[in-house]
């Protein structure tokens, strides 16, 4: 026995000075919610994650089933088929959660961004049938927007909501990815793993940091449709943040010379066109920081500079195309990049 713990002893003491920390990186991969994830963990050698990806896609699959336009019997198709006034809508409590932030971010905002604005996504094209080959016209327009308000939904603790309009139908698509990030995040902690980046579409939570003791790093893709998904324009450190990005350069359509973005402003009911190409947002959660960037998106520079500045612990990056083509920057007071 006393020789097998002076064995021990000596593995242990020339791995330390052979350069072995006991950590390793551990990836995982795969599809999910119409993209891919990818997400790397830094555990001690010792430790066997073999089971962390069965638990992953699990919580994401469930996610997927909650939130996903595409199925037909996902709660959230479920509650936009319901055209009962009044009637307690039982929900999960993934649902009901993101339910919570989306209330948030419609107040705060002042409804720059809306759950509710489904039927304009559709008719513009960039719903579920993603036909855009037509304007709509001004009349059709006004006429869905009399049946856009987050408003128009009650929560209650319980875990159910209450339409008080027959006609509310919601897409959450634009903070769904933000909140699988941050549930898969969640998960991982609980697995007693402190080091770790989750990312999901872009959207991505870093906690602690790197094998060899650095801040995560994370690029912002290049606002342009012809560079490559992998171009990077800005490079930004993360330490426990979350980090999401909207862009209408990857998304959108054209006609007569003009352009028309999937971003639309709940509030007149067309595409924006205030010059901003890309938000960054870096906030405590990626469900916040994934529609907050969107919010931004249709509130431009100036106002959501000015929202941005008041919320403690969110930093955003705002670039805009100027009419000779070239890229401006617009940064939060304490938004930093390094490079």
């Amino acid at each position: 026995m006393k020789k097998n713990i002076q064995i021990l002893s000596i593995i242990f003491f020339v791995s330390i000075f052979t350069g072995c920390n006991f950590k390793k990186e551990v990836l995982f991969s795969g599809k999910t919610m119409g993209t891919t994830y990818h997400i790397k963990v830094v555990t001690w050698c010792f430790q066997n994650k073999s089971d962390l990806k069965d638990k992953i896609d699990a919580k994401l699959e469930a996610i997927n089933q909650s939130m996903s336009i595409y199925r037909k019997d996902s709660e959230v198709s479920r509650f936009n088929s319901n055209k009962n006034i009044n009637e307690k809508i039982s929900v999960s409590e993934d649902f009901l959660l993101l339910m919570e932030v989306a209330k948030n971010l419609y107040k705060i905002t002042d409804g720059a961004w809306d759950a509710t604005i489904k039927p304009l996504v559709n008719i513009w094209g960039f719903g579920v049938s993603g036909k855009k080959d037509k304007i709509p016209g001004s009349e059709e327009i006004h006429r869905l927007l009399c049946g856009i308000g987050f408003n128009y939904i009650e929560i209650f603790e319980k875990n159910y909501l209450v339409k008080t309009k027959a006609d509310i139908t919601i897409d959450l698509s634009s903070i769904a990815k933000g909140y699988g990030v941050d549930r898969i995040a969640e998960l991982i902690k609980n697995c007693g793993i402190q080091n770790y980046i989750v990312e999901i579409g872009g959207e991505v939570f870093a906690s602690g940091f790197r094998k060899d003791g650095k801040p995560w790093r994370v690029g912002v893709n290049q606002p342009r449709e012809e560079n490559s998904y992998d171009s990077v324009y800005k490079i930004l450190s993360l330490h426990d943040q979350a980090l999401a990005t909207s862009g209408d350069y990857r998304n959108f359509f054209e006609i007569n010379g003009k352009r028309y973005s999937h971003v639309l402003d709940p509030r007149t009911g067309y595409p924006v066109s205030n010059g901003v190409v890309s938000v960054s947002i870096i906030a405590n959660t990626c469900t916040f920081a994934d529609g907050l960037a969107t919010a931004v998106m249709v509130m431009g520079v100036p106002k959501g500079l000015e929202l941005v500045n008041r919320l403690e612990g969110v930093e955003c990056l705002i670039v805009v195309q100027e009419k000779d083509g070239t890229l401006k920057d617009y940064y939060s007071t304490g938004f930093q990049t390094t490079s």
